[in-house]
């Protein structure tokens, strides 16, 4: 089950991933580490030790039809929470901190602040 942002410490490491058809871009909050991997099986696996190493204790998304689907499946079986927000939400949050430009970094960071 995914912790809601009230569960999480103020200390919480979050990931935020932004994910496309070819690949996936996560920022690490508070860091700002990144990292982009391949949407596909290897870069999922890449991405998950990535996670491990951050020691993160919940990822951020967006539904993006199905290409969202294979990371939701690989974070479920790796027991990481996450929460799987909506692609409006996250572009309405983005606006009001100022932050209009749409690239797959940027809005990885966006997630990773929600």
């Amino acid at each position: 089950m995914a912790q809601t942002c009230s569960n999480l410490e103020s200390n919480a490491v979050v990931i935020g991933i932004d994910v496309s058809k070819d690949h996936l871009d996560a920022a690490q909050y508070p860091s700002g580490d990144l990292i982009q991997t391949s949407n596909d099986t290897k870069g999922l696996r890449t991405l998950l030790r990535w996670i491990g190493r951050q020691h993160a204790v919940h990822v951020v998304f967006e539904a993006t039809g199905p290409f969202h689907r294979q990371l939701e499946s690989h974070l479920t079986k790796a027991g990481i929470p996450f929460s799987r927000i909506n692609p409006r939400h996250a572009r309405k949050f983005a606006e009001a901190t100022g932050k209009l430009a749409k690239t797959g970094r940027v809005d990885a960071r966006m997630e990773a602040l929600l």
